[in-house]
């Protein structure tokens, strides 16, 4: 996949894009057109526009910042990358053995990036995923083993443990 973002340094959504895009872990090549007239040459060639951001995924062009379009090129670019969740994770029964406090088996969520599929699940920072599609989790290495097994674009039903109330939910990642 090769993605590549025509950018300002003081256009707003160009800001916007690449963090998107850095979020997921998307490799990306940018040319600032204010400065690099061959690259703002080549964009107004490719789009007829002369307005930023421009982004390019293989041989498809999307005009500005358009997270469903960008969200259905990365999902249908077959990368092979793992799905991003959008969360930061530690084991729980380490973290609770630290606090001196009763183990709880799991992958205890540390952040949740806004917009992602773990902020769609409803999940919170504090939260323990317990379960992914009928998978047990006991820690983060068993999160991450059951998403690499994924690819964009699946159904994921979760099973997290908010304070003594469990929850179930279910995101398209």
């Amino acid at each position: 996949m090769n993605v590549v973002v025509y950018t300002t340094p003081t256009c707003p959504y160009c800001h916007q894009v690449k963090q998107f895009l850095e979020q997921r872990g998307v490799k990306f090549t940018e040319h600032d057109v204010s400065v690099d007239t061959a690259a703002a040459t080549e964009m107004i060639q490719k789009t007829g526009q002369r307005g930023v951001p421009v982004i390019t995924i293989d041989d498809q062009v999307i005009v500005g910042f358009d997270r469903a379009r960008l969200e259905q090129l990365l999902a249908s670019s077959g990368d092979g990358q793992r799905p991003h969740f959008g969360l930061q994770i530690a084991d729980a029964s380490k973290v609770a053995q630290r606090y001196g406090v009763v183990p709880v088996f799991g992958a205890l969520v540390g952040g949740v990036t806004p917009g992602s599929p773990g902020e769609k699940a409803g999940l919170r920072q504090g939260d323990v995923i317990t379960e992914i599609n009928l998978h047990p989790v006991r820690s983060a290495s068993d999160m991450e083993q059951v998403l690499s097994g994924m690819s964009s674009g699946s159904r994921v039903a979760i099973v997290f443990l908010r304070g003594q109330n469990e929850f179930r939910s279910e995101v398209v990642i």
